[in-house]
């Protein structure tokens, strides 16, 4: 092979191992996933389970836990608004303002990411509890009946999944506003532009990449999350991903629980599809 050949053979040498890797850990098991969702549904483990392109298992899956779907992503949606609004003057601050505290301030971002996903969400446990500081606070204010609570509600749930997912928020929110020239800045203040006119036409359009990539990383794993609900809600707060991690590891219906993955993972996909192409067509304009 002459030196040339050799040249262009090398960018595709260095993808190779990263595409054997998805082929390995995401096509395949994928493929078997969709396969599995197609299994005759009266098998069991026991007698094992007979391909029969069984298409029913997905609209009998939807029907009997439609509901966990939707609650899914409602929950997702509120969690990942509000970690953009949190998240977004927090990256702003860290970007622009911080000065010598910036990197202070990013790894107090961080630092919650080095403790267990678990023991973040049962730490919430402990600062929501009937008794803890902050239901006292709020019946103290009457803002909560003296019986109320936020346990086992799904202000808990969403709560959890807000603050366990803002780092990927303010992470990629910072990186794109770090990218700001402030010579933009200080040129729309040249030309009489309020702050508010600032942010509305100079600030934010040029920091929407990393509100497109903030919102994917919260909102993609906050639709699959079940242990905010597990922990801090009730079967009425259930989300799609209790309803799978049941359906494979105590019921033992494999077909079902893939059948509910695949319409979790399309339906994802939908919307993320849906939503970039909006994003791209906003920045068009």
């Amino acid at each position: 092979m002459s030196r040339s050949g050799r040249g262009r053979a090398v960018p595709y040498l260095l993808v190779l191992p990263g595409l054997l890797w998805l082929v390995l850990f995401f096509l395949a098991p994928a493929v078997q996933l969709g396969a599995t969702s197609l299994y005759d549904p009266a098998g069991s483990l026991t007698t094992g389970y007979a391909m029969t392109w069984s298409w029913r298992n997905y609209p009998d899956a939807l029907a009997a836990y439609g509901g966990q779907l939707g609650r899914s992503f409602g929950y997702a949606g509120l969690a990942t608004l509000l970690a953009l609004l949190l998240g977004y003057p927090l990256a702003y601050v860290i970007a622009l303002r911080a000065g010598r505290w910036q990197h202070l301030l990013l790894v107090c971002v961080v630092a919650p990411m080095f403790t267990s996903f678990l023991v973040r969400t049962l730490a919430w446990k402990t600062i929501l509890a009937d008794g803890g500081a902050v239901v006292g606070l709020l019946r103290a204010a009457h803002l909560l009946a003296p019986d109320g609570r936020l346990l086992a509600t799904p202000v808990a749930v969403v709560t959890s999944l807000t603050y366990c997912y803002l780092p990927f928020m303010v992470l990629p929110l910072y990186a794109s506003l770090q990218r700001l020239d402030p010579r933009l800045l200080e040129a729309a203040g040249d030309l009489f532009a309020r702050p508010a006119q600032v942010f509305r036409r100079v600030t934010l359009p040029l920091s929407m990449p990393g509100v497109v990539a903030g919102t994917l990383l919260t909102f993609i794993p906050a639709t699959g999350d079940y242990i905010s609900a597990e922990l801090l809600g009730t079967p009425n707060e259930y989300m799609i991903g209790n309803v799978i991690d049941a359906a494979f590891l105590v019921r033992l219906d494999y077909p079902q629980g893939a059948a509910l993955s695949v319409l979790l993972m399309v339906a994802i996909l939908v919307l993320v599809v849906g939503w970039l192409r909006r994003a791209g067509a906003a920045e068009v304009r």
